[in-house]
């Protein structure tokens, strides 16, 4: 069974411990989960795009596509993003060899405001997560930046909002991260099901 097969089919023996659905969802849903430690291996541009194309076809509302990815993938584009980067994150992002920055436009091409961008965005996400686990890679979203140095930085409009930055990468050794961070470093669980699902009506 190949490498993509085993992480669709197979529930790994990192989560198992800590994750167990309560129907039968792929185990590819339960194997994502939001490392720390990155290694230094570099992402190809075939794997990094492919993971991009994944999100450029989520939905999203009239197919306005309202996302956008600023991507850093160089060491002098990751030094730009590292000075928008708050101190905690940046104890264990920086050695992620792909950061993303997830924008979206809060208007329309007619310049009505566009109310279903942040939820789009996040369906975005969501598909660039998933395709990066399938390629045997891991991700993390953090929001602890400064987003207005981002903006200023990266020449993001005023009408975009700023989401989130994403960590792309591959599993490293968490031996090597701060030892408070090392402690966070396990796949978490989930609230019970019928906790945030109501039928009918919020009881």
């Amino acid at each position: 069974m190949s490498n993509v097969q085993t992480i669709i089919n197979e529930i790994s023996a990192e989560v198992q411990a800590t994750r167990v659905s309560e129907y039968p969802v792929s185990p590819l849903f339960l194997n994502r989960w939001s490392t720390r430690a990155f290694s230094t291996r570099e992402v190809s541009d075939q794997d990094l795009y492919t993971v991009l194309d994944a999100a450029h076809w989520a939905p999203s509302s009239f197919n306005d596509q309202p996302w956008r990815f600023i991507v850093a993938k160089t060491e002098e584009q990751r030094s730009v993003f590292h000075q928008f980067i708050n101190e905690f994150n940046l104890t264990w992002v920086s050695t992620a060899p792909v950061l993303i920055v997830v924008a979206s436009d809060t208007q329309r091409d007619n310049g009505d405001p566009n109310g279903a961008h942040a939820f789009d965005a996040g369906a975005a996400w969501a598909s660039m997560a998933i395709q990066a686990t399938m390629l045997g890679m891991v991700t993390h979203a953090l929001g602890g930046i400064d987003r207005n140095k981002a903006k200023q930085m990266l020449n993001i409009p005023d009408s975009f909002e700023i989401h989130a930055l994403i960590a792309l990468g591959y599993h490293g050794d968490k031996s090597l991260l701060p030892e408070a961070v090392q402690q966070r470093e396990v796949p978490n669980s989930r609230r019970p099901l019928h906790e945030l699902v109501y039928e009918g009506k919020i009881e």
